[in-house]
């Protein structure tokens, strides 16, 4: 049995602390990020919006649009490639929330 290599999650860890981890992430139009998984719940901020594609690991295909300013909360357990399918730059935060604190 192969095992399939995972890419990480975004491009650059911008900031990581015990409670989150902050990635960057910037697609050219046609760009794709590797495939990857979500551990971790997470949000999605949308600094510059374009149309990508959601492709998962199942073979399923998801069309998105993320409107620039746009805030997407998605639960833990995703392996999936992102691919800019727009014709401008996409760039996004990708905020993975840890477990294991207590918020108070």
């Amino acid at each position: 049995m192969t095992e399939q290599v995972l890419g990480a999650v975004g491009q650059e860890i911008m900031l990581e602390n015990d409670r989150v981890r902050v990635w960057h992430i910037t697609l050219a139009p046609g760009e794709t990020q590797p495939l990857h998984h979500h551990g971790l719940a997470y949000v999605v901020v949308a600094v510059q919006g374009a149309k990508n594609v959601i492709h998962t690991a199942s073979g399923e295909r998801i069309d998105v649009t993320e409107e620039t300013g746009g805030i997407v909360y998605r639960e833990p357990g995703q392996t999936h490639m992102l691919t800019n399918a727009g014709d401008t730059v996409y760039i996004g935060r990708i905020i993975e929330l840890k477990t294991g604190f207590d918020p108070a």
